[in-house]
C-alpha cells in the first residue's frame, strides 16, 4: 500500500510539472505570436501610410526630375552668365520644387549603390531610394510651398531629354498652343522685362529655347541656343583642335624660316661668285 501511494504520488508530481510545462510553453507562443502580428500589422499600417502618401501626391517624381534636368542644363547656364538672380516666386527657381530637399539629399556612390542623406541607409537603385524616401521621409516633402517641376514638362520639353519618342501622330494644336501659352507665362513670371536689360535678354532668349517650338510647323527645335553639355563639348573641341592645329603651325613655320635662311645663303653666294668673276 505504501509503495502504490508513493508511486501515485510521484505520479502526480509528473502530472503537475507536465501542465506547468505545458502552459509556459502555450503562454509563450502566444506572447511571440501577439509580437509578431502586432509588428507585421505596425509593417502593414507603415506600407499603407505609405501608399497613401504616394496617392496623395500626384507628382511624378520621374518626369519632375527631367524638367529640373531641363532647367539646369538649357537654361541656368543663361541665368549665371547675366549674374541674374531669380525671384522665389518664379515657379523655377529650385526651392519651389517639391523634391528639392529630397534630392539633395541623394549621394551616388557608384552605378550600383545609392545612399539616403537622412539616415544613410544603400540602395542599389535610385527608384529603391525616391521609393524609400516616399515611405520613410514623406513628412520632409516641401508640400505645403512647393511646386510640382512635372506639370511644367509640356513646356520644358521634357520627352526629349527623357529619351522618349511617341508614336507619329497629327499635331495636336490645341496642346500645342496651351503648352505655349503655359511657356509665355513662365517667361513673364520668372523673368519679368521691367526688372532690367538682363531680365529682358533672358526673357528673350526662354522664348526662343522653349516656347519657339510649340507650334506644329516644325520649323523651331527646343535648346536651339543650346545648353550647359554643348558648350562642355564645343570647349572640348575646339581644345582638341588648337592642340592639333598648334604643332602644325610651328612646322609651317619652321619649314618658312628654314626655306628664308637657305634663299638667303644661296644668293649671297652666287653675289659672292659674281664679284670674283668681275674683269678687272
Amino acid at each position: 500500500m505504501k509503495k502504490v501511494t508513493t508511486i501515485f504520488s510521484i505520479f502526480l508530481i509528473a502530472l503537475l510539472c507536465l501542465h506547468e510545462l505545458v502552459h509556459v510553453s502555450s503562454s509563450s507562443f502566444l506572447y511571440a505570436r501577439q509580437v509578431y502580428e502586432e509588428s507585421s500589422g505596425e509593417r502593414k499600417l507603415e506600407q499603407e501610410q505609405g501608399q497613401e502618401h504616394v496617392q496623395e501626391l500626384h507628382c511624378s517624381r520621374e518626369r519632375s526630375r527631367a524638367a529640373r534636368k531641363v532647367i539646369e542644363e538649357y537654361l541656368m547656364p543663361f541665368v549665371e552668365r547675366e549674374n541674374y538672380r531669380l525671384s522665389t516666386k518664379c515657379t523655377l527657381h529650385p526651392e519651389n520644387d517639391i523634391f528639392s530637399d529630397q534630392e539633395e539629399h541623394k549621394i551616388f556612390i557608384d552605378r550600383h549603390e545609392w545612399q539616403c542623406g537622412y539616415c544613410k541607409k544603400s540602395f542599389r537603385e535610385e527608384k529603391f531610394l525616391d521609393q524609400h524616401f516616399d515611405k520613410r521621409h514623406y513628412n520632409l516633402l516641401n508640400v505645403s510651398h512647393g511646386k510640382c517641376l512635372a506639370d511644367l514638362c509640356g513646356a520644358m520639353h521634357c520627352d526629349a531629354v527623357m529619351n522618349f519618342r511617341s508614336p507619329r501622330s497629327k499635331c495636336n494644336l490645341a496642346a500645342a498652343a496651351r503648352n505655349r501659352h503655359l511657356c509665355e507665362s513662365l517667361a513673364d513670371n520668372c523673368f519679368p522685362t521691367s526688372d532690367g536689360p538682363a531680365a529682358g535678354r533672358l526673357h528673350e532668349l526662354f522664348l526662343h529655347q522653349f516656347c519657339d517650338a510649340h507650334t506644329c510647323s516644325g520649323k523651331h527645335k527646343p535648346f536651339s541656343r543650346g545648353g550647359k553639355d554643348q558648350s562642355s563639348f564645343f570647349r572640348l573641341a575646339a581644345g582638341a583642335l588648337i592642340l592639333v592645329l598648334l604643332p602644325v603651325f610651328y612646322l609651317f613655320l619652321y619649314l618658312i624660316q628654314s626655306d628664308v635662311k637657305n634663299r638667303t645663303q644661296e644668293l649671297r653666294r652666287i653675289s659672292k661668285a659674281g664679284w670674283k668673276t668681275k674683269p678687272s
